[in-house]
């Protein structure tokens, strides 16, 4: 089996669709000898925005300490390896073929077929496993409690920013999807977690009680550090992942705390792509206002031509009434995957009196038209059509995924 022959079996797994529970993940674990060693420090990132900043912060931070670090991420924007890499670098071809190979035998002996989300956690595992990594951040793929990455034991335990979303999987109040989001904790463990509203502080403080876990919240941003990534809320995000790394007890240090956020990478948020073209996954309201204000901080004053596509599931209302201030104009266009919204249909979500709007066959046409304007270009909406976007732009290969 050659690595083309791997991803299609892997990606034909998509069919089994989101299993949320543990039982299936541990069991995958147990059998493909998954789980990390005793001495390797895991650090479990939940939440509702932010996960992937913060998760890339932690990781460069702590590579710029000497940490051996491996990230577990997703979804991927472009090419399904990124989801996995140890020490910056993406799991080489060969190795993924060749586990991918392993897991395969170990899956089809299952009585229940694992899911893909399930054999990509036990890949990556495997993977930080043989490069002897000695901390994993690993960021939850929906919710906490039931999410696969849970069945990883973790020593310490983040939660980002929590607001609605995958409200048909986590709960339709705030307080439902607190409770889903804090089933990552675990007994005796440390907690640190952003600000949140105050009915989900007393969620968050009720749940870690329970499992007699300190638990911290961060009461202020990161000053005084370069910072790679771009808006005021990713100082916020520094001030966790310190958090999180202090209570690894990793021994931190002005110059690789500077050099770690300095450095960091995280494609695809607010990511200025060419020089006025702009790419920002927001995929829930409360992403795409701080999307919106980022915007005005580093363009005051101008209007964005916007790029917009989302997938089902998502509060696409509440995330236009956040973005469509920003538009002078408005190109809509669909994205590739089976979770994507017609573009008829978001066009009913568009107002009567707001900007222009335009539809499109697809994101080449659109881009196309766009780059005509004079004004600022925001491709936003959904991480796959982010994806698309930057393969296109950057003129690489692009393979979108349902998970």
């Amino acid at each position: 089996m050659n690595y083309g022959e791997a991803i299609e079996w892997l990606f034909s797994t998509q069919m089994f669709g989101i299993k949320l529970g543990l039982e299936g993940p541990r069991h995958l674990l147990k059998e493909a000898l998954a789980y990390p060693a005793h001495s390797v420090t895991v650090i479990h990132v939940a939440g509702t925005n932010g996960k992937g900043s913060t998760c890339a912060m932690i990781d460069s931070i702590a590579r710029a300490c000497g940490k051996r670090c491996g990230l577990f991420t997703s979804p991927h924007l472009m090419d399904y390896r990124e989801r996995i890499k140890v020490s910056g670098h993406e799991i080489p071809e060969e190795a993924c073929t060749m586990m991918l190979g392993e897991l395969r035998e170990v899956c089809e002996q299952m009585e229940t077929h694992p899911t893909f989300f399930e054999i990509t956690l036990v890949l990556a595992m495997r993977w930080f496993k043989k490069c002897h990594c000695e901390m994993i951040v690993l960021e939850t793929g929906m919710g906490g409690r039931l999410d696969a990455t849970t069945a990883v034991p973790a020593d310490i335990c983040v939660i980002t920013p929590i607001g609605l979303d995958h409200m048909q999987w986590l709960g339709d109040t705030l307080e439902k999807i607190a409770i889903e989001k804090a089933g990552i904790f675990v007994c005796g463990k440390p907690i640190v977690s952003a600000p949140q509203e105050p009915c989900v502080m007393h969620v968050l403080e009720k749940e870690a009680n329970e499992v007699r876990a300190p638990i911290e919240f961060i009461d202020g941003p990161l000053l005084g550090y370069p910072m790679a990534l771009v808006g005021e809320h990713q100082k916020w995000n520094a001030a966790l992942a310190l958090g999180a790394l202090h209570r690894a007890g990793l021994a931190l240090s002005t110059d690789s705390v500077r050099y770690g956020l300095s450095n960091v990478t995280w494609p695809g948020r607010f990511e200025v792509i060419r020089p006025g073209i702009v790419l920002d996954g927001a995929h829930n309201p409360q992403s795409a206002q701080i999307l919106a204000q980022t915007w005005r901080a580093c363009y005051p004053g101008k209007k964005a031509t916007l790029v917009f596509s989302a997938v089902g599931g998502k509060d696409i209302e509440g995330i236009l009434a956040e973005l469509t201030p920003l538009a002078a104009k408005i190109f809509l266009c669909p994205i590739d995957t089976p979770r994507a919204v017609p573009v008829s249909e978001l066009a009913t979500f568009l107002k009567a009196n707001g900007p222009p709007h335009e539809v499109f066959a697809d994101f080449q046409s659109a881009f196309s038209a766009a780059i005509k304007d004079d004004t600022p270009l925001l491709v936003a909406g959904s991480l796959f059509l982010v994806g698309e976007a930057r393969a296109f732009l950057t003129d690489e290969a692009f393979r979108s995924s349902s998970q």
